[in-house]
């Protein structure tokens, strides 16, 4: 079998393009990725879980014909469950449990023509903006080994940022697309809320504000592998408007004369960062020169009261999850088995009712139609996505004994990202700045409910006008 030594060079949709043409097999890719995972994981730590038998097999039976036919593919280690496959959730507790069937968005990933080798690093239930579980420890940003690569989706970030894959799974419940998509230099996209199902294992996950799609080099792969996976599954509660045509069609198409907000103050009044804040308004900018009105403004909404209500739900649903999933593999959560800021959030839900938490979430709904309000004039909006560059691992310690210190410390890195996990409107970090260290500074834009379309649109004129394909981290990952 002969070497693919361009692997690194290409995204997913150049690949499967090479694959359909029978300019390279699908064997040849794989070995190539497996190659490049087995000579740096090792100092990223990354990936987490192996299954190169299955993809091998995978690649010798694929449709050529396939939108993504022998693209390799990473699952990220929380959610996307693959049958028989070890899913630890980067919990000690559950490090060895696996599931019956294959998530829906798994089955589709399949059909798709994805080639899944394995699973990526994720914090703790993905409760942390950094990747550094006591399970796996951490995972380490290919731009600066001492630097986070973001979270929760932070091994993913770290796998396609440092061209193990061109693309790969992620999730997002409090910004875990969009943090390590800013850390580690590529395109992250926050769908709407049920774009993609999470059958059969769940109706919702994080009452509606979690959602799983990928992290991505280019925006096309982002929008090739949302085309393959978008949609309801049967028996799901609710689902996200239809587009009106397909999402790789619309990288291409021109977006019009948008109205795009921008902002650089934080909502919940924390600093931002220097380099944070030149980013933004260099996007700015960049969005006038192409011919949209751009105008600072920001939405105005109870910031506090959301941010309260949004913990405790958050906590609520974190300790459902360890409970649904103790009672799968037959054993009693303890104290002893889980980092201590996830137990904290264990206990905080304890103390909340049945009947807080509907009160809870009806605030949330609440304030989401107070910041929806906003879109009605606006197009987009423009903010930093995190106020931070990003921070050195240890910074964020999961092992605190101090959940508010820690929960202090997050929402500090990452006032940006979590109020549209509560509205379920999109929003994607684009890589359109680098700092002086060399560290990626990404800017945050959000759609209107439903409205993946414009994003996209906006998405691939910005990557056209500022191309990023060419921008690699320092050796070995170049």
């Amino acid at each position: 079998m002969r070497p693919f030594k361009e692997y690194t060079e290409h995204d997913g949709l150049a690949i499967a393009q090479l694959v359909r043409r029978r300019e390279v097999s699908a064997e040849e890719v794989l070995e190539a990725a497996i190659e490049r995972i087995e000579a740096l994981n090792p100092t990223l730590n990354a990936v987490v879980t192996r299954v190169y038998d299955q993809a091998r097999a995978a690649a010798a039976r694929h449709d050529r014909d396939a939108p993504l036919a022998g693209v390799p593919f990473l699952l990220k280690d929380l959610g996307g469950a693959q049958a028989g496959v070890p899913l630890s959730a980067g919990s000690r507790f559950f490090a060895h449990a696996a599931t019956p069937v294959d998530a829906e968005i798994v089955v589709r990933y399949k059909r798709a023509g994805l080639m899944i080798l394995g699973r990526t690093n994720t914090p703790e239930f993905g409760l942390s903006a950094t990747t550094e579980p006591a399970l796996f420890g951490p995972t380490r940003n290919p731009w600066d080994l001492s630097r986070t690569p973001g979270g929760s989706s932070g091994g993913s970030a770290a796998a396609v940022a440092a061209r193990l894959v061109p693309v790969a799974h992620a999730s997002d419940g409090g910004g875990s697309i969009r943090i390590p998509a800013s850390c580690c230099g590529l395109f992250g996209l926050k769908t709407t809320r049920a774009r993609n199902s999470y059958a059969p294992y769940a109706g919702e996950s994080l009452a509606g504000c979690s959602v799983e799609h990928v992290v991505s080099r280019s925006v096309r792969d982002s929008a090739a592998v949302l085309d393959a996976t978008a949609g309801p599954a049967q028996g799901d509660p609710y689902y996200a408007p239809p587009p009106d045509r397909p999402y790789l069609e619309q990288v291409e198409a021109a977006p019009g004369q948008l109205r795009v907000a921008f902002t650089t103050e934080a909502f919940n009044g924390v600093p931002v960062h220097a380099d944070c804040v030149a980013a933004t308004l260099d996007a700015a900018r960049l969005c006038e020169e192409l011919g949209h009105r751009v105008e600072e403004a920001a939405p105005a909404f109870d910031v506090a009261g959301l941010d309260q209500n949004y913990n405790r739900v958050f906590a609520v649903n974190a300790a459902a999850n360890i409970r649904l999933r103790a009672r799968a593999i037959g054993e009693e959560p303890e104290p002893d088995g889980f980092e201590r800021v996830t137990w904290a959030m264990v206990e905080l839900a304890g103390r909340i009712s049945g009947p807080d938490y509907v009160l809870m979430l009806n605030r949330l709904h609440g304030i989401s139609r107070e910041i929806a309000a906003f879109f009605e004039t606006y197009d987009a909006l423009l903010t930093p996505t995190l106020a931070e560059p990003p921070v050195k691992l240890g910074v964020l310690d999961m092992m605190s004994e101090d959940l508010d210190a820690y929960s202090e410390r997050l929402w500090r890195f990452t006032p940006f990202t979590y109020p549209f996990n509560v509205t379920g409107q999109p929003a994607m970090s684009v890589p359109l700045a680098w700092n002086g260290e060399g560290l990626p500074i990404g800017v945050h834009f959000v759609g209107r409910y439903g409205d993946e379309a414009t994003l996209f649109r906006l998405a691939g004129q910005l990557e056209a006008a500022r191309p990023w394909a060419d921008r690699r981290p320092p050796a070995p990952f170049a």
